[in-house]
């Protein structure tokens, strides 16, 4: 195998690739990155248990030459030591590898040789039937992962509320996220063939809005095995999906308020960002919300040490009770806030130790449902 390529671009696809390797592993393959060199492209590699990332480099890049492939072939060379080499080459990285598995890379006059692995002992991928998948804008991908991933558990307890719940039917995605203490979901409609319900690990989809974020299009949605593979042009992502049944999310959803409000979703934010600062003494972050007069909330926390803070807002309408007040974790309130983009929001309140439910004005495909936490 040989080929002469631009330091920037494979610096890139290694950094990419990296982030699915692991230096734990006890399978010593598994710590390098897999070289395949085409007539057209060069194919990196990058795998664990969890997640394997596939990176494209193409023999040209928006029309300029990045690639030249002299001889075909494959194979698996050191990540740690790969991606530190050519991180301090100066300039284009000429690679040749001889009949026995000696890399030598060369830029300029710095010249290094590495023993690498067979590349036939690397894990082969899953093959993809492209057959049964759905397309979705990479924007419109980012933002319902960006608007659920945050309300996953970070307990490994019950595994499967560590992962993001992506429902396909009916020309729809159904995104659920919850940790038994909060909940967001998030809709969207999509041109789709594919029907099921999936538990995609959240850690592994934080990694995918990275790699994708620079990437305008479409990207491709593929199950095959244990699997959910999101496809772009120049990069691949194989998530191993978490087993066991996800909790039926539609038996949480009230069906009745005792009272109804709309609020500023930036102002509410700014307020209860505030009212965190006092909140830290308490165990979940405790905020109060009160309703006075009928006509406005109190936002409010205390410190035993330091002090309290609070403010009073406006609320734009309300409608049923208005003898109200709840402590709330105000981390779960901000990070709900924070994802929500339209400018108004309804919170409607079921009573003191009911959750409350966070709906953007004109928008019923979202919401976020949030448990009240004792305020002793």
């Amino acid at each position: 195998m040989e080929f002469l390529i631009d330091k920037e671009c494979f610096n890139k696809a290694i950094s990419d690739v990296n982030k699915a390797v692991s230096l734990k592993t006890p399978f010593p393959i598994l710590t390098g990155i897999k070289i395949t060199a085409f007539d057209n492209c060069l194919i990196l590699v990058g795998s664990n248990s969890d997640i394997v990332i596939e990176r494209v480099i193409p023999l040209s890049v928006d029309a300029v030459k990045v690639l030249e492939v002299n001889k075909v072939g494959s194979i698996v060379i050191s990540a740690k030591y790969l991606s530190e080499i050519v991180k301090k080459l100066p300039d284009k990285i000429h690679l040749k590898v001889n009949e026995e598995r000696l890399v030598t890379i060369q830029s300029n006059e710095i010249v290094t040789n590495l023993r690498g692995f067979n590349a036939e002992e690397y894990p082969r991928l899953p093959q993809i039937d492209e057959v049964k998948h759905i397309e979705i804008a990479s924007v419109e991908l980012i933002d319902i992962i960006k608007q659920t991933v945050f309300a996953v558990s970070k307990s490994e307890s019950r595994p499967v509320l560590t992962g993001i719940n992506m429902t396909f039917k009916e020309n729809q995605l159904t995104c659920v996220a919850t940790n038994s203490q909060r909940l967001a979901l998030r809709e969207l409609a999509i041109d789709s063939n594919l029907e099921g319900s999936f538990t995609v690990p959240g850690t592994s989809l934080n990694e995918l809005i990275k790699l994708i974020n620079n990437e305008p299009g479409v990207v491709q949605i593929v199950v095959i095995d244990n699997y959910m593979v999101f496809k772009s042009n120049s990069i691949s992502l194989f998530l191993r999906l978490i087993e066991g049944n996800y909790p039926n999310i539609s038996a949480l959803l009230p069906n009745h308020s005792k009272t109804i409000v709309t609020l500023n979703t930036n102002q509410l934010l700014k307020g209860i960002d505030r009212a965190c600062l006092f909140a830290s003494e308490w165990k979940n972050n405790n905020i109060f919300l009160e309703i006075q007069d009928g006509s406005k909330i109190r936002i409010s926390s205390n410190s035993s040490e330091i002090g309290k803070i609070e403010e009073i807002q406006t609320i734009n309408t309300i409608s049923g009770e208005t003898n109200l007040s709840i402590s709330l974790d105000g981390s779960f309130l901000m990070d709900a806030l924070k994802v929500i983009k339209e400018e108004e929001i309804r919170v409607s309140f079921g009573g003191p130790m009911r959750p409350i439910l966070i709906e953007p004005v004109n928008n019923s495909l979202y919401l976020h449902l949030i448990s009240p936490v004792r305020s002793y």
